[in-house]
């Protein structure tokens, strides 16, 4: 059984998959020091850092989102097919509404994916770049 057969399951994974953005401002607040701790702390390696575990976590989410998102279009297509031509036949139908349901869950999370970068991604942009810029090396 797939990740993907279970909406429910893989909201789960993806609240989980979801740590790196939901406590960024608490790890910029560690990783980037006050002037009176600036020589203790090296923010620009903590900045790379953080930007990579920001760009692995989204990458890791879009794959997922992408794969259940093919996985669920395919299923849909399928039962569609059925439809056509059994349009008779309730357990089809019954499988087809709750795919489009899991299917438009989908989509909605692929949405809220959209907004939780690139507000993740401002934030680090607004609090990093003095110290790091992806792209520097």
């Amino acid at each position: 059984m797939s990740i993907c057969d279970d909406i429910s399951e893989f909201l789960d994974l993806l609240k989980t998959l979801r740590f790196v953005d939901d406590k960024l401002v608490n790890r910029l607040n560690t990783t980037i020091p006050t002037e009176s701790f600036s020589a203790k702390v090296d923010a620009q390696v903590n900045c790379k850092d953080l930007f990579l575990q920001l760009v692995a976590s989204h990458a890791n989410r879009n794959q997922a989102l992408g794969q259940c998102l093919t996985l669920s279009s395919e299923k849909l297509q399928n039962f569609k097919e059925q439809k056509k031509s059994n349009p008779n036949d309730l357990k089809n139908l019954r499988l087809l509404r709750t795919e489009q349901t899991k299917f438009r869950e989908l989509q909605t999370q692929m949405n809220v994916e959209e907004v939780i970068q690139e507000r993740s991604l401002r934030i680090y942009h607004e609090r990093c770049r003095a110290f790091y810029k992806p792209g520097d090396n």
